[in-house]
């Protein structure tokens, strides 16, 4: 059998307890097609060394978007990402595989699998940042909420932010003319090769950075202004602490930040042709 035949399969432990039958079908047509070596971590570590100790073997990981970012930091962090093609089997909720489903995998279990042993290899680009962590798809910098925000750090609403607005809402102002404090934007120097596209003082609601077509497409919303939109090879953000968002995962707070875009940094296996992702089955069964 040749080397792209041998396949080492890392079945995240997520997906094991959450979707078992998902898992035995995906497990079953790999096993079909090809010489597999199954790897059940069940922790990151064990995750790790799975990766690691592959060999020649072409790396399979069966989970959702979180153990999809994982495998590729590792091989990143290795410097091994470019070493061959990764593959994935989606197996989790709908909402846990988005960015495997935006990629190009197929989202039902048997088409993915298939697309793994009869699919091919598409070159992708890569945000890396000065700390050596990676962006897969997207990068959001959210504005932070200040004093009597109701917002989280990350945007969202906080459990205090909803209570102090819910009494407001109520009870009104303690006394007379008092005034709720406005929320404030994050002010951020951003910078595109270079090229300053806002500075900290200019209010910012947020900023996007997406790896496509051999640049960085980046977005930078000003809250009095329309967005300002450009494609670069690297991004700066700096200013007051601010916290992010990569492929969802939150990051900081930092200071300062720099994402360089690596053009064709990792392969993933992809079929030809896009299958109807018609997959009836109920998912959630437990490995017995």
């Amino acid at each position: 059998m040749s080397a792209p035949d041998q396949l080492v399969v890392v079945i995240d432990a997520v997906a094991r307890r959450n979707d078992g039958e998902s898992v035995r079908i995906a497990r079953d047509v790999l096993r079909a097609g090809a010489h597999t070596k199954i790897c059940l971590p069940e922790t990151p570590a064990e995750f790790a060394r799975a990766l690691a100790r592959r060999g020649s073997r072409r790396p399979v990981v069966i989970g959702d978007d979180r153990a999809l970012l994982r495998a590729v930091a590792l091989l990143h962090r290795g410097r091994e990402l470019a070493d061959g093609a990764l593959s994935m089997v989606p197996v989790g909720p709908r909402g846990a595989v988005e960015l495997a489903g935006a990629l190009g995998v197929p989202l039902s279990t048997v088409p993915a699998a298939r697309a793994v042993l009869e699919g091919a290899a598409r070159r992708l680009d890569l945000l890396v940042d000065d700390g050596d962590d990676v962006v897969v798809r997207e990068l959001r910098v959210l504005a932070a909420g200040a004093a009597g925000d109701p917002r989280a750090p990350d945007g969202g609403p906080s459990v205090w932010g909803t209570c102090r607005s819910l009494v407001r809402t109520l009870v009104g102002p303690a006394h007379p003319g008092a005034r709720v404090p406005a929320i404030r934007s994050h002010r951020l120097r951003v910078e595109a090769d270079g090229r300053v596209l806002c500075d900290t003082g200019d209010p910012v609601e947020g900023v996007t950075v997406q790896p496509a077509g051999g640049a960085a497409e980046v977005v930078v919303r000003p809250r009095a202004a329309e967005p300002v939109r450009t494609r670069a090879a690297a991004v700066t953000v700096s200013g007051a602490p601010f916290r992010y968002h990569a492929d969802g995962l939150p990051g900081g707070p930092v200071t300062t930040r720099t994402w360089t875009l690596r053009p064709g940094a990792w392969s993933l296996t992809l079929p030809a042709v896009v299958p109807v992702d018609a997959d009836p089955r109920p998912r959630g069964t437990a490995v017995p």
